[in-house]
């Protein structure tokens, strides 16, 4: 996914703001919060190019290479301005409920990651609608000949990649930053 990085940005900040606002809430609720936050963010972050491509057919490679400037200079935005903590460009740490657990000496979003591409695994390889991303992806004529709503799936598929990268985001900004 080239917009990762944008997606990963708007994930972060999903995760952020529950993180700064709601930091009272204990660690169990708050955390899944952030994950959930971060998915959505990434995942409407992803909805753009993926509408661009369907109506108007725009590469969303290049939409998403935009989008990373725009969500690049939305933190900054945020770091510099209402998230600034002191007088330092810096957005303030995170509570303690907020960051992810350690297992075996690292931050537990390793697990997080080994579950996602289990989970993206099975979808690719062992559903239907990973079968239709893989005949989009060799060619949308034969898709489109074979019954294949082209344009649901793949506004899912890059919903459900956008929304990856947002938990990454989440898992960066609350574990590793």
């Amino acid at each position: 996914n080239i917009g990762a990085e944008g997606q990963m940005a708007m994930g972060g900040f999903g995760a952020a703001y529950f993180a700064l606002h709601f930091d009272h809430w204990p660690a169990y609720v708050l955390l899944p919060a952030m994950f959930l936050a971060g998915f959505l963010l990434g995942s409407l972050w992803a909805l753009i190019p993926a509408v661009f491509k369907i109506r108007f057919g725009v590469n969303e490679t290049l939409v998403t290479l935009m989008l990373n400037y725009i969500a690049l200079r939305w933190i900054m935005y945020l770091q510099y301005g209402p998230w600034k903590e002191g007088g330092f460009p810096k957005i303030p740490m995170f509570a303690k409920n907020a960051v992810l657990p350690s297992v075996f000496g690292v931050h537990s979003g390793w697990l997080v990651a080994l579950a996602a591409a289990a989970c993206v695994h099975i979808l690719l390889v062992r559903s239907k609608l990973g079968y239709e991303i893989a005949v989009i992806g060799e060619s949308e004529a034969t898709a489109r000949y074979a019954g294949i709503d082209v344009a649901k799936v793949t506004i899912l598929a890059l919903l459900l990649s956008g929304g990856l990268c947002g938990m990454a985001g989440m898992i960066q900004t609350s574990a590793v930053e």
